[in-house]
């Protein structure tokens, strides 16, 4: 149940994120509550994550998955730069979550 609500976590900073671009190019109210409401949501969620998972762990899954996937969709909505030191660097974040849960 921990890493249901990890996933929702990140997903809900990813949304927070991609709010808070959002609202930075046009203020509206929809806008800012994808903003407010994506990273209360995960926040939510991460603090739900620590009955059931260390601490530790779920805060660096969720910020991995959350800059990772933040990078990414900056990349495909917003056309931000997909040059291959950023696509290295977003890999590299995944790695060392994915194996910073491996050893765990």
């Amino acid at each position: 149940m921990g890493w249901v609500f990890v996933f929702f976590a990140g997903a809900s900073e990813i949304a927070g994120a991609i709010g808070l671009k959002l609202y930075s190019q046009k203020k509206t109210f929809r806008n800012g509550l994808l903003y407010i409401g994506g990273f209360g949501a995960s926040f939510a969620f991460l603090y739900s994550s620590f009955n059931y998972l260390q601490v530790s762990i779920a805060y660096a899954v969720w910020v991995g998955v959350g800059t990772a996937g933040a990078v990414l969709l900056n990349m495909l909505l917003f056309g931000e730069s997909k040059s291959i030191g950023r696509i290295i660097s977003v890999a590299l974040i995944v790695t060392g979550v994915v194996g910073l849960k491996a050893i765990s």
